[in-house]
């Protein structure tokens, strides 16, 4: 397999920090996405379409992702990693986040104002496809 680059336009936001409770009509809470969250992999379900046309890839795998963010508020390099690859997962291009066995690379690269972004490189490790 060849090196997957993929670019994702816009901040990178994290599920943990990105949460709400709501009430079901039973009076029970439960935590839910934010819209803004939701707003986000909406988005990048829509680039991700655009950038990618090949087939879901099956084989074990290294994913590096360099997140560029436009201020100071730095999230946990661990909570966007699991974003990003719960995104992957939806959009089919991954089978499986759990076939991710590398993050070797993956950085906050710093700020940039203006063009605040996730780039994301998919390398196939080998191993047995389904």
């Amino acid at each position: 397999m060849k090196a997957v680059k993929l670019n994702l336009i816009g901040r990178p936001i994290t599920k943990k920090n990105s949460q709400r409770i709501v009430l079901t009509k039973n009076n029970k809470r439960f935590i839910i996405q934010s819209k803004q969250y939701l707003d986000y992999e909406n988005n990048c379900l829509w680039q991700l379409k655009a950038q990618y046309k090949d087939e879901t890839i099956k084989s074990k795998l290294n994913l590096k992702a360099y997140y560029y963010m436009p201020d100071r508020r730095i999230p946990d390099l661990i909570n966007l990693l699991q974003s990003t690859c719960d995104i992957l997962e939806k959009a089919r291009i991954i089978e499986n986040d759990k076939n991710i066995i590398s993050f070797d690379g993956s950085k906050i690269m710093g700020i940039n104002k203006e063009n605040p972004r996730t780039e994301i490189i998919i390398e196939g490790l080998g191993g047995d496809e389904k």
